[in-house]
C-alpha cells in the first residue's frame, strides 16, 4: 500500500519500525494470555478443562495449535532485532506470519473443542466441506473488497499526521535550500 500509493515520504521507516515494536509487545501479551490460560485450566482442578487444553496441545490438532503457538507469540519476537525490525520486506512477511497465526487461533478454539465432545460417542475429525472452504475464501475476498473500497474513499494517512510531516520536510527543505543558495553565491 506503501509503494502502490507513493506514501514513502508520509509512512517512513520509523513508523514501520514502532509499528513492529507494537507487534511484537502484543505478540508477548498474547503469549502471556496462552500460558495464563494453561495454568488456570491446571489450577482450577477440572478434569474436562485440563483435558481440553492438554488435547489443544498434545491431541489430534497439536499441529494446528503449534503453528498458532509459533505464529502468533515466536515470529514476533525476531522484531528485537533492529535490522530486522526496520526491514520492510520481513516487516510484510511477519504481518502475513501473524495474520496465519490468528486465523489457526479461531480454527483451534472451535475444531479442538467441537471435535471432543463430552460424549465420547460424538469425538470424530474436522474434515472441511465444499461450504466450509467458499465460506472461508469468500470471507477472504470480502475483507479486500472493503479495505479496498475504504483506501479508496477514506484517506489512508490521518491529516494531522501529515501537518506534521510536512512542516517537518518543510522545514528541512528551507535549509537546504538556503545552504545551497549560499555555496551558489560563493561560487559566483
Amino acid at each position: 500500500m506503501r509503494k502502490v500509493c507513493n506514501l514513502e515520504d508520509y509512512i517512513t521507516v520509523q513508523h514501520i519500525e514502532l509499528m513492529n515494536i507494537v507487534i511484537m509487545i502484543t505478540g508477548s501479551i498474547v503469549g502471556c494470555a496462552y500460558i495464563t490460560e494453561l495454568f488456570i485450566a491446571w489450577y482450577s482442578g477440572v478434569e474436562y478443562e485440563q483435558y481440553a487444553f492438554l488435547n489443544r496441545a498434545t491431541g489430534p490438532y497439536w499441529w494446528a495449535y503449534a503453528l498458532m503457538m509459533s505464529c502468533n507469540v515466536f515470529s514476533p519476537q525476531f522484531m528485537w532485532s533492529k535490522k530486522l525490525r526496520t526491514s520492510i520486506a520481513f516487516s510484510f512477511i511477519i504481518s502475513i506470519v501473524v495474520n496465519v497465526g490468528m486465523w489457526f487461533e479461531r480454527f483451534v478454539i472451535i475444531v479442538t473443542s467441537l471435535h471432543r465432545d463430552y460424549l465420547p460417542s460424538s469425538w470424530t475429525m474436522f474434515q472441511p466441506t465444499f461450504v466450509d472452504a467458499g465460506i472461508f475464501i469468500g470471507t477472504i475476498g470480502f475483507f479486500f473488497v472493503l479495505f479496498l473500497l475504504y483506501s479508496r474513499s477514506f484517506p489512508v494517512i490521518a491529516q494531522a499526521e501529515v501537518k506534521t510531516i510536512l512542516k517537518a520536510s518543510g522545514d528541512n527543505y528551507k535549509r537546504e535550500r538556503e545552504a545551497h543558495g549560499n555555496n551558489h553565491s560563493d561560487n559566483h
